[in-house]
């Protein structure tokens, strides 16, 4: 009994914890200090663990896997960019084919594929250099480049949030479809920098901000609803340094395409009408939903994005007075993924904003665990399922309900004000 009575005389106190700061949620860890590790912090952890280790030996794989460069879609924009330097039409199939299959893409593969550049000819300036390098050598130069997209975005994104003292951030990095992204070598990572781009100056420097959503116009048809409520937030708060910086960028990528192959818009709008760009089946809902439907009604596959824009320009216009594109871009991007006419699995990299935004403001652990246990569910799948199967359709109504499940808990668990006494009423 003394021992006890003289350790508690010498312990000292614990501190007061501290209050909640407005605007910052602790999203079940402590925002200073070293928390000890909990089931949320290991699955974080084992998420982030696995693919930072995957992505490591890919990259150091790729340079000594023969024609490895060629077995993944950066083959597309290699052979689009050796097409223009030659002055060549860049969207032309027969072309693309030989230049892709003589630099081993057929490998394992229907020797009928034929990967080709969908991207606006806007697109171009970017595709362009690397027709001037080696195959590899390129692949490794954008491999690299990809990456350094999504470690900037993710850390911006952590910046904006004001840099809580955790690991939440680790699930953008750990995020299945980034990984593909990077080892497929897609472009769904510019339009991600892009997109937290436009986040982070949208305030303070709307010129850069509007030039940075020219990266977001690589896919424009992954942006529609949120694209619709920038056009009516733009009239509305009468941002036109936002809109002028877009339409700059947009105009200057334009007639730099125009100049490396004036016939680019013709040969590109002949491809997107072609039999086998309309007819081909992509793993999404919208496409899904037509191929299930009504196989050759191209303009069911259109419906779900003209519903979710109407959506979305009602759901601004409740919300304009208090508008924050912070936190409310997040439901405007999953719901574009979630209703985009045409998407791949690794085009879901630009609902890390979304995810991390609902990750920060949660105050459950067990759904950030869950989070990271549906990242390590997708990492499992990819080593069974092709990327191309719709037995990845789960993931972004998966996300979705996600980020909606977590925004309920963080304004379900904020605490309550306290009461105050009522002052007297002072007589005049």
């Amino acid at each position: 009994m003394f021992r006890n009575m003289f350790s508690n005389m010498i312990s000292k106190p614990d501190p007061p914890p501290a209050p909640d700061r407005p605007g910052f949620a602790h999203s079940g860890i402590a925002s200073s200090g070293v928390a000890p590790p909990d089931f949320a912090e290991v699955a974080i952890a084992a998420a982030a663990g696995l693919a930072l280790a995957f992505t490591i030996l890919f990259i150091f794989v790729t340079p000594f896997a023969g024609k490895q460069a060629a077995a993944r879609d950066f083959v597309s924009y290699w052979a689009t960019g050796r097409q223009l330097v030659h002055h060549a039409n860049p969207y032309d199939r027969d072309a693309i084919w030989a230049i892709e299959h003589s630099a081993g893409l057929g490998a394992g593969l229907d020797p009928r594929t034929v990967l080709i550049m969908r991207n606006p000819p806007w697109a171009l300036p970017i595709a362009y250099p690397l027709g001037f390098l080696p195959l590899r050598f390129a692949g490794i130069l954008w491999t690299l480049l990809l990456l350094a997209c999504l470690l900037i975005s993710v850390r911006m994104i952590h910046q904006l949030h004001g840099s809580p003292a955790n690991r939440i951030h680790w699930l953008g990095v750990a995020f299945t479809p980034a990984i593909i992204c990077i080892t497929m070598g897609q472009t769904s990572l510019f339009a991600l920098v892009g997109l937290v781009l436009f986040l982070r100056f949208h305030r303070c420097h709307p010129f850069s901000a509007g030039a940075a959503l020219w990266l977001c116009a690589l896919k424009p048809h992954l942006f529609l609803p949120f694209a619709a409520v920038l056009a009516l937030w733009i009239v509305v708060s009468r941002s036109y340094k936002l809109l002028a910086g877009f339409l700059f960028a947009l105009a200057l990528t334009t007639a730099a395409a125009f100049l490396i192959d004036p016939t680019a818009w013709p040969a590109y709008a002949h491809l997107m009408r072609s039999p086998s760009v309309e007819n081909q089946f992509i793993p999404c809902l919208a496409g899904s939903l037509r191929h299930w439907l009504m196989p050759h009604a191209v303009w069911l596959q259109y419906l779900p994005a003209a519903l979710a824009c109407l959506w979305a320009l009602v759901h601004f216009w409740r919300r304009r007075a208090h508008w924050d594109w912070l936190t409310g871009s997040s439901s405007l991007i999953l719901v574009s993924l979630l209703a985009a006419p045409y998407s791949w699995l690794y085009d879901q990299c630009l609902a890390i904003p979304a995810l991390l935004d609902g990750a920060y403001a949660t105050r459950s652990r067990k759904l950030l665990a869950v989070l990271a246990f549906l990242i390590l569910a997708a990492d499992l799948e990819l080593c069974f399922v092709k990327v191309t199967s719709t037995l990845f359709l789960w993931t972004i109504p998966a996300w979705f309900a996600w980020y909606l499940l977590a925004r309920a808990t963080a304004a379900a668990k904020q605490p309550a004000p306290a009461p105050t006494a009522s002052a007297p009423i002072a007589s005049t």
